[in-house]
């Protein structure tokens, strides 16, 4: 099964399973794809993390159902139709579409609709829409992605580590680098005490060179982030992690311009535009790396590349 197969299936999956409780794993698992590479890949490809557009779709249908109202071809496939309708209570609401409190999902139904359901059943005109997504085929023209296919024995790297969830991984992981770099970079990095190994090690191993997610197989919903550099043995400071990275082909895509934004301009065409239905070359193992290279990242000619691990499709070496 291609990846744009995978994200139908899995749309028609989550639409099938919209009242029962279901996370990125289950959803994963029904398209056997790693949940690594496919809460990536839906992400880039629709915009939405796997847990936003559950809560979005739920949060639609519970407005539909305060206004008394059934979406079309909607209640019968998901079993949300009819109901109690506009007298329906709010806690029946909460329970039936997944929240522990009546509270907690007035505060996420005001989230989404902009006004609580109350409020909603007077002005029902404003009805947040949100429909189930459609995947489709989109050919785009334009310059090749510019990669090569490297095999590599295991790589043994040191840095620091942070847990983050998928949902908010895009917007935390920044803020990890900006903590780095203010520790640890340039002129202005502050000095503290005892910190002396940790700076070492950093200059030694070239610490910032890599920015490194790995799968959490234990964790579904989170996944492990180093901020990372080659590391060349001898005692590791309290406060680093030393891991390995196994040996394989990686797909290695150039990058070339300002960051973060020549970075995530390629990540996004990898995950919409290579992977999906690639004849080649599918997800080796759930690692992929970023590579920095030195100088000024605001730089129109600043280099950068993503590795992804890679297996070939039929077994060719």
């Amino acid at each position: 099964m291609d990846w744009l197969s995978s994200l139908r299936t899995a749309i028609d999956y989550m639409e099938e399973h919209l009242l029962q409780e279901i996370g990125a794993e289950d959803v994963a698992g029904e398209v056997h794809l790693s949940p690594f590479y496919f809460q990536k890949c839906f992400k880039i490809v629709t915009g939405y993390t796997i847990g936003e557009y559950l809560r979005n779709r739920r949060l639609y249908l519970a407005g539909l159902e305060v206004l008394g109202r059934e979406a079309s071809g909607e209640g019968a496939r998901n079993g949300s139709g009819g109901g109690r309708g506009a007298e329906g209570k709010v806690i029946d609401l909460a329970y039936k579409y997944g929240y522990d409190t009546p509270e907690g999902f007035t505060r996420a139904f005001a989230r989404f609709h902009g006004l609580s359901p109350m409020q909603l059943r007077a002005q029902p005109y404003r009805l947040k829409v949100f429909l189930p997504l459609i995947v489709e085929i989109s050919v785009k023209g334009g310059s090749r992605m510019d990669f090569t296919i490297e095999k590599r024995e295991a790589m043994r790297m040191i840095g620091f580590e942070r847990t983050f969830s998928f949902e908010e991984a895009y917007r935390e992981i920044p803020g990890f680098w900006k903590e780095f770099c203010g520790k640890y970079c340039g002129q202005e990095a502050v000095r503290e005490a005892g910190e002396e190994a940790v700076r070492q090690t950093v200059a030694e191993c070239m610490v910032g060179e890599f920015g490194v997610c790995v799968e959490d197989e234990a964790d579904m919903e989170h996944f492990r982030y180093y901020i990372a550099g080659a590391y060349q043995g001898g005692e590791v400071p309290e406060g680093m992690k030393v891991f390995e990275v196994p040996a394989g082909e990686w797909a290695k895509f150039r990058c070339i311009g300002p960051m973060p934004e020549a970075l995530q301009t390629v990540n996004t065409r990898i995950f919409s535009e290579w992977l999906p239905g690639n004849k080649e070359f599918e997800a080796a193992f759930h690692i992929n790396i970023e590579w920095y290279s030195g100088g000024d990242t605001e730089s129109e000619g600043y280099e950068s590349a993503i590795w992804i691990p890679v297996k070939r499709l039929g077994g060719q070496s």
